[in-house]
């Protein structure tokens, strides 16, 4: 490997079938524009989601779905990782990625991760994150929380995740969906040391 590409973060994106598909997609977005490499793992709820929320019908063969994705971001630097390929670098210690970020997460995929599970390669990924005590960021998109659900991410919290939810703030004036879109993807970068100007920061705002 080239000093170039050691230099070159990486992060695994997990799109999983909570509500809130564009928050993912936009996340990739940023990171690619960013310069970073990004590795793309969607469950098959987070597939159909997908489809319902932003009306892109991706396939579920590997080959097809690398194609896709690719063509969508205009980009050879995101690739397909299937959710059963556990022969992808991110299922070891020995090859982590930077970050794991699951955006949207799902309160199934956050029960599972908090109960050590890895069942598919999302979850052995975010188990990786916590025992290399590496960044791992989970964005739930769920509304009320239950009791269950807080119980699990306060033992993520406690184990070293980071609990970011898609909760976007008003001070800077939003206009369009896009802008409540972009303070949540923002907030996500800010915890990745990524620059961006996706929101006028509190103090600020212009007069």
């Amino acid at each position: 490997m080239s000093q170039d590409n050691q230099n070159i973060r990486h992060f695994v994106v997990a799109i999983t079938g909570a509500s809130g598909s564009i928050y993912g997609l936009r996340l990739v977005n940023e990171l690619l524009r960013a310069g970073c490499r990004v590795s793309l793992i969607m469950t098959e709820a987070g597939r159909q989601v997908l489809k319902h929320e932003v009306g892109l019908d991706w396939s579920t063969e590997n080959k097809q779905q690398r194609h896709q994705v690719q063509e969508y971001f205009a980009s050879i630097a995101v690739d397909w990782l299937d959710i059963d390929d556990f022969w992808a670098g991110s299922a070891s210690g020995s090859n982590p990625a930077d970050a794991v970020i699951i955006i949207p997460c799902s309160m199934g995929t956050a029960g599972r991760i908090a109960a050590g599970l890895s069942g598919n390669l999302l979850e052995r990924a975010a188990d990786v994150m916590l025992k290399e005590r590496r960044q791992l960021i989970l964005v739930p998109r769920e509304t009320p929380f239950n009791t269950i659900h807080l119980e699990n991410l306060l033992r993520l919290s406690q184990a070293g995740a980071v609990i970011l939810p898609a909760m976007p703030g008003f001070y800077h004036g939003p206009d369009a969906i896009s802008d409540l879109v972009d303070f949540v993807v923002g907030k996500v970068l800010d915890q990745l040391a990524v620059e961006h100007d996706l929101f006028e920061r509190w103090g600020e705002q212009k007069d």
